[in-house]
C-alpha cells in the first residue's frame, strides 16, 4: 500500500499540469464539468493547481525529510557506537543538542529561519532539515547503543572489521526498520511544516502551486470562492492520511 501510494503522488508529480494557464472570462467558477474543482481569481483551473502542487508540497517535504534521516542516523549511529570516557561526553554533548532541537515547535524555527534568511522556498527546507534531523538521531543513536553489544557484532569485531564497516553491513540494517517507520510520521510533519510557512508567507511564494501558498491565496476568497480553501485543505488532509494509512499497513 504504501509504495502503491508513492508510486502515484511520483506519476502526478512529474506531469506538467497547466498550472499558470489563466481564463479571464472565467474567473472565480464553481466546480462544473469544465473545471472540476472550480478557477480560482485568475482563471486558473484549481485541479491542476492542486496536482500541480504535488511536486512542490509532497516532493520538497519528502525531499527535506530524505536529508533529514541522512544526518541525523549518520549522527545516531556514530554517538551510539563511541566507547571510552571522552567519547561519551561528546555523545551525551550531541544528544544534550538532540533533545534541543526535538523540544523546540517546528514553526518557530521556521520563523526564526525565515527571519535570518527572508522568506522562500530554501529557508522553509532548512528549517524543516534543522528540525527534522533530530529525532532520527535520537532514534538511530538509542538503536545503535542496543545492539553494538550483539554477538554478531562483538564476533564482527574480533575478527578485525573496522566501525565504519560494520555499521553499514550490521547496524545499520538491523536498525533500518524502526528508522523506515519513523520516516513516514516525519513526512507528514515536513508536509504540513512547509504549507505552514507558506500559508503564513514564509515559505513558498505565489503564484507556485503549493497547497499551503494556495491556502493563503484563497482565503480572500473564502466566502463567494470556497472550493480555493477546500480543494488544498482536502489535499493536504488526503495525503497524511494516506501516509499513516501505509504506515500502519
Amino acid at each position: 500500500m504504501r509504495w502503491l501510494i508513492a508510486a502515484a503522488l511520483l506519476v502526478i508529480a512529474v506531469i506538467e499540469w497547466p498550472v499558470e494557464a489563466t481564463d479571464f472570462a472565467n474567473r472565480l467558477d464553481p466546480p462544473s464539468g469544465t473545471h472540476l474543482l472550480g478557477t480560482d481569481q485568475l482563471g486558473r483551473d484549481v485541479l491542476a493547481r492542486v496536482l500541480g502542487g504535488v511536486r512542490w508540497t509532497v516532493g520538497l517535504g519528502a525531499g527535506a525529510v530524505a536529508v533529514s534521516v541522512v544526518v541525523g542516523v549518520v549522527v545516531g549511529l556514530a554517538t551510539g557506537w563511541l566507547d571510552g570516557t571522552r567519547a561519551r561526553v561528546v555523545a551525551t554533548l550531541v544528544q544534550s543538542v538532540v533533545d534541543l532541537v526535538v523540544a523546540l515547535p517546528a514553526l518557530l524555527v521556521g520563523l526564526v529561519t525565515a527571519a535570518v534568511l527572508g522568506p522562500g522556498l530554501v529557508p522553509a527546507v532548512t528549517a524543516i532539515v534543522l528540525m527534522g534531523w533530530a529525532p532520527f538521531a535520537r532514534l538511530a543513536h538509542r538503536l545503535t547503543v542496543s545492539v553494538r553489544g550483539e554477538d554478531w557484532v562483538l564476533a564482527a569485531r574480533s575478527l578485525g572489521a573496522g566501525p565504519v564497516w560494520i555499521l553499514r553491513v550490521h547496524v545499520l540494517p538491523a536498525i533500518a526498520g524502526p528508522v523506515r517507520e519513523a520516516l513516514t510520521a516525519r513526512f507528514v510533519g515536513a508536509m504540513l511544516t512547509l504549507a505552514g510557512l507558506s500559508f503564513l508567507g514564509l515559505g513558498v511564494q505565489p503564484p507556485t502551486p503549493e497547497w499551503g501558498a494556495m491556502l493563503a491565496e484563497g482565503r480572500t476568497y473564502a466566502f463567494v470562492a470556497p472550493w480555493l480553501v477546500a480543494a488544498p485543505a482536502a489535499a493536504v488532509v488526503l495525503v497524511s492520511a494516506l501516509a499513516g494509512r501505509g504506515r500502519v499497513r
